[in-house]
């Protein structure tokens, strides 16, 4: 077993530049056997393309690699592998209609000139799954027929096999519920006690401070510095990462509320949503919190008209509405920033000023049904000016863009579509803190305009900074409903979790 001073990889003075576009300048990294080492920054600011450099994915243009103290050339995946360097991407990969097996020692496929003894796959499959805490799973079934968690499982199991050293996780728990993210936490900590450096890429500080034991800061390419992180809190980390603190993240809101804008009385949509009912107000960020599966999804999904409700009512200042299908709830003033922005939010290969544009009822849309492309060109380009999007032009692809980025870019056709009601599910997900504080400034400056805002967020800190008042689901059903100093974390867990609160 390693010791925990030993430093297993070393990245020093890293460059890389695509299209004469600084992405890393000179960016350092350290950690050691047997540490949890978190690798943060802003989106945008080189945490994936340092991370691709040590995987031989993009070939460092000046710079040192060194793993166990020696200087090391990786210049493709095959290299970083041979030399023990494994990264497990959020976009797991794995062959779907392969067994269990085949893809944990997939190595070995390779080298066996046609003749694969599966009983040895299968014993060698079942000895790392085993040894990672996971051995129910069954190694002769296809991998596409498991769990996230239990693929994520063989990811790592293929890493071992390989007998990785250095273990690279990019935002590990995205994909992940609550109980599959504490199983991964307890495989963490095993390897950790084996000796195995652990890189652990991540925007979630929860997980950061529990997890890890130490934390480097990238920012613009650059290395800010590595810290302790029994030396520090987050307030110190979020002014490492973007020079801002902690409290300036909710900027103040002006809003004053006006009447009722949208009301919802007993909405039903197939299992998750049971009797739903609500108001809220013009002004007015309302809060839908509750674990994952509770139901907060599909009544947005049924309000937009993406499912089609089975019971219930719709008013939307005073009158009766029923959408039944997108197209009709933005005609009648509702819009929607889904949960999944790269499969439902944007268009990856498209541009910005097509993705912007991209709405029923454009308003660059002149005579005769034509895109007015001066007036389009115009326009996007003071959205892109007002959300702060970080892009050498409008007509940049959106698949090239940063997460945050691309999830401004995705709130972009909502900001002056004239909508009444806007939901946002999920609008910070994967998204680093800057962005977040744009977002949030956006957020806040349609409610000033009057819009009134429904936002699913996980995060409870979100909750309580946005939030006039928070609405709890559980089985489908809301739970109970938080407003002003009311809403903290212990009264949302309880309501969510179904347990009693006691003073």
């Amino acid at each position: 077993m390693h010791t925990a001073n030993n430093t297993a990889v070393e990245l020093r003075g890293i460059h890389k530049a695509f299209g004469g576009i600084s992405a890393l300048g000179g960016a350092s990294f350290s950690a050691r056997s047997g540490e949890v080492h978190a690798l943060m920054g802003e989106n945008g600011a080189g945490k994936s393309t340092l991370m691709k450099v040590l995987a031989g994915a993009y070939v460092r243009d000046a710079g040192q690699v060194l793993l166990e103290g020696r200087e090391v050339n990786i210049e493709q995946p095959a290299d970083a592998l041979r030399l023990g360097v494994s990264v497990i991407y959020q976009e797991f990969a794995l062959a779907p209609h392969l067994s269990v097996a085949e893809n944990i020692c997939i190595d070995d496929l390779g080298r066996s000139r046609g003749w694969v003894r599966q009983a040895a796959l299968r014993d060698k499959a079942r000895a790392v799954l085993a040894e990672l805490g996971f051995g129910e799973i069954d190694v002769a079934q296809p991998v596409g027929s498991l769990s996230v968690a239990h693929q994520q499982a063989v990811e790592i199991a293929k890493a071992l096999s390989r007998n990785a050293s250095v273990l690279v996780f990019d935002e590990p728990t995205a994909v992940l519920t609550a109980h599959e993210s504490e199983q991964l936490f307890r495989i963490l900590e095993e390897l950790r006690r084996k000796g195995v450096c652990i890189v652990y890429v991540s925007h979630r500080m929860d997980e950061i401070f529990r997890i890890c034991d130490r934390a480097t800061v990238l920012k613009d390419g650059r290395t800010v510095g590595t810290v302790a992180l029994s030396e520090i809190d987050e307030r110190g980390l979020v002014r490492m990462m973007v020079g801002r603190e902690l409290s300036d993240l909710f900027p103040p809101r002006q809003a004053t509320l006006g009447e009722v804008r949208l009301e919802v009385e007993g909405l039903c949509a197939g299992p998750l949503v049971r009797e739903v009912g609500f108001t809220v107000r013009a002004g007015e960020v309302l809060g839908f919190g509750g674990l994952v599966g509770s139901g907060r999804t599909e009544t947005m999904r049924a309000l937009f008209g993406a499912d089609q409700a089975s019971a219930g009512s719709i008013r939307l200042n005073g009158q009766a509405l029923r959408n039944r299908s997108p197209r009709e709830a933005i005609a009648n003033g509702i819009g929607l920033v889904p949960e999944d922005r790269k499969q439902q939010g944007v268009l990856l290969e498209m541009s910005v000023r097509v993705n912007a544009a991209l709405r029923p009822g454009s308003p660059y849309i002149g005579r005769g049904g034509w895109i007015d492309g001066k007036r389009e060109r115009a326009g996007v380009e003071a959205l892109r000016q007002q959300l702060r999007l970080k892009t050498g032009s409008i007509e940049q692809a959106v698949g090239d863009l940063s997460g945050g980025n691309q999830q401004k870019v995705a709130l972009m056709k909502w900001v002056d579509a004239g909508c009444r009601v806007l939901i946002l599910d999920e609008p910070t997900r994967g998204v680093d803190v800057g962005a977040r504080i744009e977002i949030y400034r956006v957020i806040n400056e349609l409610a000033e305009a009057g819009v009134a805002i429904l936002l699913v967020s996980s995060e409870m800190t979100e909750l309580i900074g946005l939030c006039d008042r928070v609405l709890v689901m559980r089985d489908g059903a809301i739970a109970g409903e938080l407003s002003g100093a009311a809403i903290d974390e212990h009264a949302m867990i309880c309501l969510a979790m179904g347990v009693e609160q006691h003073a």
